[in-house]
């Protein structure tokens, strides 16, 4: 793999062209914050749900 000048962690591969980032940190950095945009959507879904369900509740009581 040849180095890509100016960017530290970027090479490119000489059989495809293609360019390849190899900053492992920053990708586990990525995949951590990803993961935690996830779990945080998955929360959020969750809280919307148990709303809905309150409203429901709710309306059947007023509704008698």
């Amino acid at each position: 793999m040849i180095k890509v000048e100016g960017y530290p962690n970027l090479y490119r591969d000489e059989k495809t062209g293609a360019i390849v980032n190899c900053d492992k940190k920053g990708y586990e950095e990525y995949k951590r914050i990803s993961n935690q945009k996830n779990l945080e959507k998955q929360e959020l879904d969750n809280i919307k749900k148990d709303i809905d369900e309150i409203k429901t509740m709710l309306r059947q009581i007023i509704n008698g």
